[in-house]
């Protein structure tokens, strides 16, 4: 019991999390990578786009041959042919000449601005009426303005997301490396639990976060295994979890994590070969039982039983992990999470010492967005329904007042 209350701070946590290896890599089809983590870098070897290319329907002309055109006073070009859009010219437009072009067209040699067809007139014959002036090359994509020759497009690390699946199919990549999702088991224990398609009777509840701990690791990519319910006995604790570990990379066990007289997980995990328990008890509310444990290249998450408690342990301590093994750069960084600017409703006290996470809604008050805490005890599941998102109450803080700017990480 004494080591628990010995609890590390979370920041010190994180700073051993970040520390770990990541995990190996994969080739996959592009198609295959949507929402993965790039395990190498993305280097191209061609320009982007591969020539001056119109970005709009219209005229390939000389720029200073449009100055000073307007509705009153239109400038008059001859039209020389056109270019198709398969086609790269040779032929170098001369002075008073322009060509014919559409969107995605490489413009001749000599032009370096497109005249849109909104702005120009055809006054039969081969003379167009040129209608506004153009700039050097306006509506023009010009060679290598996406990425050039030997640059890096993407870092390794980058989460592939649409745009940058964009990038990879125009580069040619149908084949990427990938750092691989871990194999997430779940276990859940507790001797009150029951499955959730039965009635539970007076005294037992039923196994939540089985489910919702897997929701939340298959969202990130994991192949999910469910170990159901383990009763509160320590050798049942132990085999389900040797079990897990031979057939997966990461455990979470939900339930047993404290000190009480129930608890098993802790002594469970000290009586496998190998196992080194390396965080019992965390500076941090809900989420303090937590308990952090490696066995060579695989690890296990005690977590609390308490619903929210797990999930704030989830979204703040073990997404980040498991996107760090798949090697997301800058796994652990809160900033690189979307916040919401609020003020706070409500006074709300603070342990100082202690990180807190405290869920809340939003409201609109007038122009100014206010931050409502959500009231209700940890193992509440409608206080995760009506939160919109958690704010996080530092360490050194002893509370924060009404009005307050806070940050709102949305959820």
């Amino acid at each position: 019991m004494e080591d628990f209350f010995n609890v590390l701070k979370v920041k010190d946590f994180i700073t051993i999390l970040k520390a770990l290896p990541v995990g190996g890599k994969q080739e996959v089809k592009l198609a295959q990578a949507r929402g993965r983590y790039l395990a190498e870098d993305i280097v191209s070897f061609e320009y982007l786009p591969a020539t001056n290319r119109s970005s709009m329907d219209g005229y390939a002309v000389r720029s200073k041959d449009t100055f000073g055109a307007s509705e009153a006073n239109p400038v008059y070009l001859e039209i020389s042919g056109q270019v198709a859009i398969d086609e790269i010219p040779q032929d170098r437009l001369e002075s008073g000449l322009c060509v014919r072009i559409v969107t995605g067209s490489t413009l001749p040699p000599g032009a370096d601005s497109v005249v849109m067809v909104e702005h120009a007139h055809e006054m039969g014959g081969q003379t167009v009426e040129i209608r506004k002036p153009v700039a050097p090359w306006e509506n023009v994509m010009l060679k290598g303005e996406d990425i050039t020759s030997n640059d890096v497009a993407l870092r390794a690390g980058m989460k592939v997301s649409a745009p940058r699946a964009g990038i990879l199919a125009a580069l040619g990549r149908e084949n990427v490396d990938i750092g691989v999702a871990p194999r997430v088991g779940i276990i859940s224990t507790g001797d009150e639990l029951v499955p959730i398609s039965q009635t539970p009777a007076p005294g037992y509840i039923r196994d939540v976060n089985s489910h919702t701990l897997a929701h939340i690791a298959a969202e990130e990519g994991c192949e999910v295994n469910i170990y159901g319910i383990v009763p509160d006995l320590k050798d049942e604790v132990q085999a389900s979890l040797v079990k897990a570990l031979d057939e997966n990379d990461v455990v979470l066990v939900s339930g047993g994590s404290s000190v009480g007289n129930r608890d098993f997980t802790l002594t469970a995990l000290s009586g496998i070969e190998g196992m080194e328990v390396i965080v019992h008890g965390l500076a941090l509310s809900p989420g303090k039982p937590t308990i952090f444990a490696r066995k060579g290249d695989k690890y296990v998450w005690g977590l609390p039983g308490q619903v929210t408690s797990a999930q704030i342990v989830m979204l703040i301590l073990v997404i980040p992990f498991l996107r760090h093994l798949q090697g997301k750069s800058d796994s652990f960084d809160l900033n690189k999470d979307f916040f919401l600017r609020a003020r706070l409703s409500r006074n709300i006290a603070s342990k100082y010492g202690r990180e807190d996470y405290v869920r809340v809604r939003l409201k609109k008050d007038g122009t100014r967005i206010i931050a409502v805490p959500v009231p209700g005890k940890s193992g509440l599941l409608k206080t995760l329904l009506e939160a919109d998102g958690i704010i996080r109450i530092a360490e050194n803080c002893e509370g924060l007042s009404q009005d307050d700017e806070v940050m709102v990480r949305l959820v």
